[in-house]
């Protein structure tokens, strides 16, 4: 005669809702009494759900994720007490403990080879020193007051990860399952060093897989592990805000940049004492016609004549694979990072070689206004040639600029300093100005962006060297 009991979470203190991390058992599946059904994990430990009797599983009420508390529903078992009992192997003789000598049984009747992981049962449940066999060894095991339990999965030569809660909780974060891991630590056990050396090693592999496409190749696509998904909430409070729409957008396409593109980056410093001291003295004679001369439109000016100088920098890589060609431009659009409160954009000053100094500065200022109302339409972001982004009125030493594609250089500049320089006599006061060159690898090479900072900096230096 067969009975059908439910089988529910037992007292687990005062834990609410708490997650379910694993569920060893399916329908059909033959259990002994004490076989752990699932676990659940609190913010503290984890905790197995031991199964009351023998029996067959007739269904599982829960899945991994689902949310529990004392009382919980979880399995419907069907036991026959005499039936089971008839197909068990025997029992080593222990004490009369009933865990242990359930335990030792099935221990005892685990497949040769099977490697058991050791869970300890907490000190009030053995009152007596319990020894266990490990199949794997067949060396006894003895811990006073301690009974050993392996999983069913450990019995059958599947053993479960051996892990703490908390890089059970950490590898759940980053989106890793803990069986793929290789556990370094004693008895196999698994580290939160392990987890990140799996990380590593996962990254490491992701490679740009070409697609095979009729008319030519695509644009690859990289085999990366899944983003994390966390609940933030859980560590303290938070707050959600939406992208804006120019975040959006110029994140697609700097995400698309930095993976596609090779960067290399160069870094440099530029005199800019002189310049500096006519641009001051320019806007002091100006001050009537309201026109602020910036040192951005000096650069616009310079990097103009470095681009002429350095063509392959005024250029744009055409077409795929072994049909691509490098498209060099004759004509000079500059765009420059302008600063809005929904983010960056950059506005292009088109035909820069043919404007004078003040007719920059002007058009910038009109277009930065535009920007910051947002009103700067399309046309006046195409077309760029070469792309500076200043952050000199912030702060800061020096950064990596992402290409703007599909252009193949970008111009960063940082706060100028004013620092000691050596003039081959004695140390003097010079105002320096950090560069950062970023630029593509695919088209240019580094001795000759080494070449376009150092004559970007002499023309900054002196720039009457634009005349020649």
């Amino acid at each position: 005669m067969t009975t059908l009991i439910e089988v529910k979470v037992p007292d687990i203190g005062d834990f609410k809702e708490v997650p379910v991390i694993e569920v060893y058992v399916k329908p059909g599946d033959a259990i002994q009494a004490e076989d752990p059904l699932l676990t659940l994990e609190s913010d503290k430990a984890t905790m197995d759900v031991p199964s009351p009797a023998a029996g067959i599983v007739k269904e599982v009420k829960v899945n991994v994720g689902d949310k529990v508390a004392e009382g919980t529903l979880v399995i419907l078992l069907e036991t026959a007490a005499a039936e089971v009992a008839a197909t068990t192997a025997p029992a080593i003789p222990t004490a009369p403990a009933a865990p242990a000598a359930q335990v030792a049984a099935t221990v005892a009747t685990a497949q040769p080879g099977a490697t058991a992981q050791r869970a300890v049962l907490p000190e009030a449940e053995a009152s007596t020193d319990v020894c266990v066999l490990l199949p794997a060894h067949n060396e006894p095991v003895s811990a006073p007051g301690k009974v050993y339990m392996p999983t069913p999965a450990e019995i059958l030569g599947t053993p479960r990860p051996h892990a703490s809660p908390s890089v059970r909780r950490f590898a759940r974060e980053l989106g890793v399952a803990v069986g793929q891991v290789e556990g370094s630590g004693p008895k196999g056990r698994i580290t939160q060093q392990d987890v990140q050396a799996y990380v590593k090693a996962m990254l490491g592999k992701a490679a740009v897989a070409p697609r095979a496409a009729a008319g030519g190749g695509q644009i690859g696509e990289l085999s990366l592990l899944p983003w994390p998904k966390l609940d933030f909430a859980k560590f303290g409070p938070v707050e959600n805000r939406p992208l804006s729409r120019i975040q959006k957008i110029s994140g697609a396409n700097l995400s698309r940049n930095w993976v596609m593109i090779p960067h290399v980056t160069q870094f440099d410093e530029a005199d800019i004492t002189e310049l500096e001291a006519f641009r001051v003295a320019l806007n002091q004679e100006r001050q009537q016609d309201g026109t602020k001369i910036t040192m951005l439109a000096f650069l616009i000016k310079a990097s103009v004549a470095a681009l002429k100088k350095f063509p392959e920098f005024n250029a744009s890589l055409d077409g795929e694979g072994s049909e691509m060609s490098l498209v060099l431009k004759h004509y000079f659009h500059i765009g420059f990072a302008a600063d809005t409160p929904n983010g960056l954009v950059v506005p292009v000053i088109r035909d820069a070689d043919g404007k004078g100094l003040l007719e920059i500065a002007r058009e910038m200022a009109e277009k930065s206004k535009k920007a910051r109302e947002g009103k700067l339409g399309p046309a006046e972001m195409q077309g760029g040639c070469f792309s500076i982004s200043s952050l000199g009125g912030i702060g800061g030493t020096a950064f990596t600029p992402i290409i703007n594609a599909p252009e193949v250089a970008i111009l960063g500049v940082s706060k100028s300093q004013t620092k000691p320089h050596w003039d081959g006599q004695q140390f003097v006061p010079r105002l320096l100005l950090p560069l950062s060159l970023s630029y593509d690898h695919r088209v240019i090479d580094g001795a000759t962006a080494a070449r376009f900072t150092t004559y970007l900096r002499q023309l900054l230096a002196d720039m009457r060297r634009s005349m020649l």
